[in-house]
């Protein structure tokens, strides 16, 4: 068995379930020890008519019974002559007592103890942690239980649990085939790899356009996916097997969705329904627009407005009202066909299928990006200018190089400007932050609803899965430590305790094995959003600020 398997394997000891006419099998296996090299000797047996066990833990040199008588007197004379630590410790190692634990091998063999790279050793030896030792001894000896059967459902996955059954059968003809599938979708992902890095698709539009669309971003992370499984070497340890086994649940899940989407899509004719839908919404959203822009061009909820400002700001805004009207009308006999076949993006999964449906409302809701974007930076032109104008008044500026505010003196014809501008621009404030306002709620909207397609997006590419399950349907396999219970408590036999292993929580299992996501959204803080919708900043869905030169 050990070159079989490659374990060291050693001799402990000797057990023994004697029965009637065999009492002299105990010195035999006492004597049995001299042939073997260790210190220590082991010899457990079962009394009859006990449920428990007794040890004996023998030295070398009390291997034979006169050897040992030989000491038990010479032990009795050292207690009555000799008292002092030399005795103590002699006594306590006479004395030494034996704790039997049991424990279920495959549980112990297939389960991993958490944190996995947590760092911890011991004080003393610098070893990790003697149950995780203990773990990783067992999960090392797994040749030691090939002939072991057990009996854990009527499908078995491997031979040496299913005793020849239909399903390994099935298992190792998956095995056998997952090296030239390997092989095949290495090859694809190279020529798609070497499509993308073609010289056209690197110019300026074509790359900024790639790195803003969602589909895109989706595309470029389940590539990122294939890869990793595209690799024909095994899992190196726990961690990539994980990772192997969520993305590849992830990935045949996504696709088993979008296929149920695309089948309701062709299915007694939706995509002509929404297509004819989709125009009369459009038509509808202008209208309400239009009705929005005529009641600010008045007297929005009895508010006095400039009326030069406002009347050219309503009158520029509907006029991209129109613009878009006749862009949607343009548009109208293709959107069918562009349904149609952004359907079949559906077969790649249904992650592929919402990243589509948020460039699509991307685009037909630009004209209310650009009334955020006209109203954004009118309004923050006003605030920049009357915050650098009241500094003005104070005698201050703001030192551009220190990145501080400094201390300025003004003429007086610099005053008088400086007091002209700012009379204007707050006088023109509350126009123009009304339309800021109406618009940036308009866009926060839209925001919002792709902010829930993405999220659900992430979800699909980073909840685990297979642990998840892992955890439901065989929670030993994840374990964050182990208990005890007694098992037998007899008197003159040793203790038996039965090692039970503590799952690993849900919302555990969930943050350790999580795939990182690459979601375009930023991770701003609510308070810096504030800031940004205050100060006129514009919130874009994909740009994340990282220094103040951005």
């Amino acid at each position: 068995m050990q070159a079989q398997s490659g374990v060291e394997l050693t001799v402990l000891g000797s057990w023994s379930l004697p029965k009637e006419g065999q009492e002299g099998i105990e010195s035999f296996l006492r004597d049995l020890s001299t042939i073997f090299p260790q210190e220590r000797w082991l010899q457990i047996r079962r009394q009859m008519g006990k449920m428990g066990f007794t040890c004996e833990v023998l030295k070398r040199h009390q291997s034979g019974g006169a050897a040992q008588e030989k000491a038990k007197k010479k032990k009795k004379e050292e207690e009555e002559k000799e008292e002092g630590e030399d005795g103590e410790e002699e006594e306590e190692d006479e004395d030494e007592k034996v704790i039997f634990v049991h424990y279920e091998q495959r549980k112990v063999m297939l389960s991993q103890i958490h944190p996995i790279d947590s760092g911890e050793t011991d004080d003393k030896t610098g070893a990790p942690p003697e149950l995780k030792q203990m773990f990783q001894t067992v999960a090392s000896s797994q040749p030691l239980f090939f002939m072991d059967k057990y009996d854990d459902g009527p499908l078995k996955s491997t031979h040496w649990q299913s005793d020849g059954r239909e399903a390994s059968i099935l298992v190792e003809l998956l095995k056998q085939a997952s090296v030239p599938l390997c092989l095949l979708l290495g090859w694809l992902l190279g020529v798609w790899t070497w499509i993308c890095n073609i010289r056209v698709f690197s110019l300026f539009p074509l790359r900024f356009l790639s790195s803003k669309l969602s589909t895109c971003v989706q595309l470029s992370y389940r590539t990122e996916h294939m890869r990793t499984l595209s690799s024909p070497k095994a899992a190196a340890d726990h961690t990539h097997f994980m990772r192997k086994a969520n993305i590849l649940v992830s990935i045949l899940v996504d696709v088993a969705l979008g296929v149920l989407l695309m089948w309701w899509l062709y299915r007694d004719d939706h995509i002509p329904m929404l297509a004819n839908m989709l125009v009369p919404a459009a038509d509808h959203v202008a209208t309400k627009l239009e009705e929005l822009l005529q009641w600010l061009m008045g007297a929005p909820a009895g508010l006095k407005m400039n009326r030069a400002l406002d009347q050219v700001l309503g009158r520029f805004f509907l006029y991209h009202i129109h613009l878009w009207i006749s862009y949607i009308h343009l548009m109208a006999p293709f959107i069918e066909g562009i349904l149609w076949y952004g359907g079949l993006s559906a077969c790649l999964g249904l992650s592929f299928a919402l990243s589509l449906l948020s460039d699509m409302v991307a685009l037909f809701t630009f004209h209310i990006y650009c009334f955020y974007v006209y109203g954004a930076r009118l309004y923050c032109l006003k605030i920049y200018g009357l915050s650098s104008l009241w500094r003005l008044f104070r005698g201050k500026k703001w030192n551009v190089l220190r990145q501080r505010v400094d201390s300025c003196s003004y003429d007086l014809d610099q005053l008088f400007i400086g007091t002209l501008l700012f009379t204007i621009l707050l006088f023109l404030l509350p126009t123009t932050a009304l339309y800021y306002l109406v618009f940036t709620l308009l866009r926060m909207v839209v925001v919002l609803f792709q902010g829930v397609l993405h999220l659900s997006v992430d979800f699909i590419n980073s909840f685990p899965l297979f642990a998840v399950g892992l955890r439901v349907t065989r929670p030993y396999r994840l374990a964050e430590g182990v208990k005890f219970r007694v098992l037998c408590e007899e008197p003159g036999t040793a203790l038996h305790l039965l090692m039970e292993i503590n799952p690993l929580k849900c919302s555990t299992v969930v943050q350790t094995y999580r795939s990182p996501t690459y979601s375009c959204y930023p991770r701003d803080s609510w308070a810096a959003l504030v800031k940004k919708l205050f100060v006129g900043e514009l919130i874009y869905p994909w740009r994340r600020k990282t220094t103040k030169a951005d």
